[in-house]
């Protein structure tokens, strides 16, 4: 038995949970038996009360366990990992390191930073989702290069986009967050309001209310509310995939990008900006990368994107070539499965 501990609702829309979610289901079809664990949110700086609750639900599992504790909940609970890593075997899922998340003060990236350090001591081995992440781990937190193990998110293999919109259907499928960096977008397409294009902006509005309706007001104040949709939560991201002609998110981090392998797996032509994981996932003859938070830059390529259809069809060659190199999930957790299983028999 394996259990598998998160914070909050396992089908929150992210790229992290969507992880979760897909790796326990391949988990159990490949036999393995997988018992999820929901913890209290506990992202942030969780106070005592939700602390003892996490630490009574990771009590009741059983001495000797293998435990895979989502790096979301597990990056803040140095304590309790102090105390359970004496009879249970913990082993930390990491997406991408929480003192990297945009928008911390320098206060509170430092709690976030020890914390975490403290509680990667503490675990019998640690997952990550890139090799980027994994030299984050080895640079910044000390961790041994012999308890990393790295499994790429798999990408499910879809028909290719037809890339035939008129005008050109631009899509960002990101959570509106800070680390997304939409901010720039919008301010990088303002200029190229007399170019042929419509933007859709998928992903949900609750995880930071006061930024999502900031994004909505500045993309009014620039005169794009009818070029820009703000759609929110959806249902079936493949189709709006389909549906694109070229994907575009300057993130400002990413521990992997599940969202650019995926818009590759459709064809899509990318412009992204060259940060984190990113250029390890989109290739340079598949998209066009740029600096994170380089408004200018990012206005150069989506011009050039959007005014050369030489281009994008080069691009989307070469999107379709990179699709066919992608892991599936079924890799992802039989490399999964093997590092618990070498953890369970240490």
């Amino acid at each position: 038995m394996i259990y598998f501990a998160y914070p909050g609702d396992l089908e929150t829309a992210t790229g992290g949970y969507h992880y979760d979610r897909r790796l326990i289901g391949e988990l159990r079809g490949m036999g393995v038996e997988v018992e999820t664990v929901a913890l209290p949110n506990c992202s942030g700086m969780p106070d005592q009360e939700t602390l003892n609750s996490v630490g009574q639900s990771l009590a009741a599992i059983p001495d000797q366990s293998v435990v895979v504790i989502d790096g979301l909940a597990f990056g803040v609970l140095d304590e309790v990992a102090v105390k359970e890593a004496r009879r249970l075997r913990l082993v930390a899922l990491c997406h991408h390191p929480l003192a990297l998340e945009t928008g911390l003060d320098e206060r509170s990236r430092q709690s976030l930073l020890i914390s975490e350090r403290r509680a990667l001591e503490c675990a019998s081995a640690t997952i990550v989702t890139s090799g980027h992440t994994r030299q984050i781990l080895i640079d910044q937190y000390a961790v041994p290069t012999e308890r990393i193990s790295v499994a790429l998110p798999g990408t499910d293999q879809t028909s290719f986009a037809p890339c035939d919109g008129d005008p050109i259907r631009l899509l960002t499928l990101a959570s509106l967050t800070r680390r997304k960096a939409h901010d720039v977008l919008i301010e990088a397409l303002a200029p190229l309001e007399s170019l042929p294009w419509q933007a859709r902006f998928v992903g949900g509005m609750e995880f930071d209310p006061a930024w999502a309706k900031s994004l909505q007001e500045r993309a009014n104040k620039l005169g794009l509310s009818q070029r820009i949709e703000f759609a929110g939560t959806v249902e079936d991201a493949q189709a709006e995939y389909q549906q694109a002609d070229v994907f575009v998110l300057p993130s400002r981090f990413e521990g992997y990008g599940m969202v650019f392998a995926e818009a590759l797996a459709a064809g899509l032509p990318v412009i992204a900006a060259r940060s984190g994981a990113v250029p390890d996932v989109v290739p340079e003859a598949a998209g066009l990368l740029v600096a994170p938070d380089d408004v200018d830059g990012l206005n150069a390529a989506l011009q050039q994107i959007l005014t050369s259809a030489t281009l994008r069809q080069t691009l989307q060659a070469s999107a379709r070539k990179v699709a066919a190199t992608l892991p599936s999930w079924t890799d992802t957790a039989s490399l999964v499965a093997r590092k618990l299983e070498e953890v369970k028999n240490s």
